[in-house]
């Protein structure tokens, strides 16, 4: 639950801010940011005896957005820092970003913005340059398989190997084909979970994914939309997917049942898929290079801290933002709990490119995840582009699960969008 603010240091009304003045600072929060379980707030609070950090965390993202909302429209109830998600921080950016701190207005903003990769910095800045937050972790993406399914199935299992043979997402669906084709492979396995791992990994791998670049909806005219669209209604029409709604409960329960052999995975997806597989389970799945990757690389997820400037402890509460999302305190989060940085600084760091993950085989995740990162462009993005991707992922469905021919489910999509959108 989010709740107001409290303490009483950098109050307007409070005289100059004082460093050293007890102060208790909360977060607003969602999912999970791991600053806790990396002994971010311990490390913060012994280096600061005077500061008290309090967290207050919402599931669901959806959820937290909706209060923090209501909240802004009231001007009252914000926590001294707020958790920003990329699927909103369009809108904060376009109709809240005088509620938070500008911090390309601070006086050490070109350092700042050093520190993080510019799409990072890029996606939370305003037309007229106003900075709503800095950036927590990032989503580069890559592709996880399972070393023993594709083994049964008679196919590469040595994940360079594979990133040069799905270099294009055309020959990954031709792996897939091979997969499905296979009298060997595991039986009532899928190669890959769900069309929403094709489209949603490679339709930010375009000049333009659902907007323009003013921020106004495109999904019928973007040329990611309609090379993504492409390769997933392919995918779901050849009945090269699970179909499974992901997130959904029978997605979930799919992980250890062995129902597919590839899902499309940003940084945090491999925390998720150990927490489903269990720790027995270490050394099944793998981790190789995206398809397309290599001109193009995509982005899923991430974050961003803002500061309420109507807060109480609004300088006490900045100190402790940009400590949280140094490059240091980054390097510190992937390699405690696997939360790829949005910074160059930390992703270049020793520590993150020599990780490897014994779960996955001993992959090179840093190495992978740092290179992904690294070609990352900046595609334009806006306050719909969560309902818009439900709805092409919705339309894929039908695909698979109905027959729905893909060109009319396009149309179904491109409606489904303009409903959402008011258009």
């Amino acid at each position: 639950m989010l709740t107001g603010a409290c303490g009483s240091s950098g109050a307007a009304d409070d005289g100059p801010y004082d460093p050293d003045a007890p102060v208790t600072l909360t977060l607003g929060l969602f999912g999970t940011f791991d600053f806790d379980n990396a002994g971010l707030y311990e490390e913060y609070m012994e280096l600061h005896p005077n500061v008290t950090i309090k967290q207050n965390t919402v599931a669901q993202s959806a959820p937290y957005y909706k209060s923090l909302q209501t909240r802004l429209a009231a001007g009252s109830g914000l926590d001294d820092i707020q958790g920003l998600e990329i699927g909103f921080i369009a809108d904060v950016v376009a109709n809240h970003a005088d509620a938070f701190v500008d911090f390309g207005a601070e006086e050490n903003a070109e350092e700042l913005e050093a520190n993080f990769y510019d799409w990072k910095w890029g996606q939370a800045s305003s037309q007229d340059g106003k900075v709503v937050g800095l950036g927590t972790d990032a989503g580069p993406e890559a592709m996880c398989f399972r070393k023993d399914m594709f083994e049964a199935a008679g196919l590469p299992t040595d994940r360079a190997e594979l990133g040069e043979l799905w270099s294009t997402w055309d020959e990954y669906l031709e792996v897939a084909r091979r997969y499905e084709a296979s009298p060997t492979k595991p039986a009532d396995s899928a190669f890959v979970d769900s069309p929403a791992s094709i489209f949603s990994a490679s339709v930010y791998q375009g000049e333009t994914a659902y907007n323009d670049e003013d921020g106004n909806p495109i999904p019928e005219e973007s040329d990611g939309v309609e090379s993504a669209w492409g390769y997933a209604s392919q995918a779901a029409a050849e009945g090269l997917t699970a179909n499974l709604s992901q997130f959904g409960d029978e997605w979930v329960a799919a992980f250890p049942n062995d129902a597919f052999a590839t899902i499309a995975c940003p940084a945090w997806m491999l925390g998720y898929i150990k927490s489903q597989m269990g720790e027995d389970r270490a050394g099944v799945w793998d981790v190789a290079p995206l398809p397309g990757s290599s001109e193009s690389a995509a982005n899923w997820g991430g974050a961003w801290l803002g500061v309420p400037s109507s807060g109480k402890n609004v300088e006490a509460a900045k100190d402790l933002v940009e400590w949280l999302t140094a490059p240091e305190q980054q390097v510190k989060l992937f390699t405690r709990t696997g939360h790829f940085p949005s910074s160059p600084q930390a992703a270049e760091d020793p520590a993150v490119v020599g990780h490897v993950d014994e779960f996955f085989s001993g992959a090179p995740t840093g190495e992978i995840f740092g290179k992904s990162a690294a070609a990352i462009k900046r595609t334009p993005i806006g306050p719909y582009d969560t309902q818009i991707q439900e709805a092409f992922t919705t339309a894929l469905t039908d695909i698979a699960s109905s027959g729905t021919k893909p060109d009319d489910a396009f149309e179904d999509a491109i409606k489904a969008t303009q409903q959402a959108i008011g258009g």
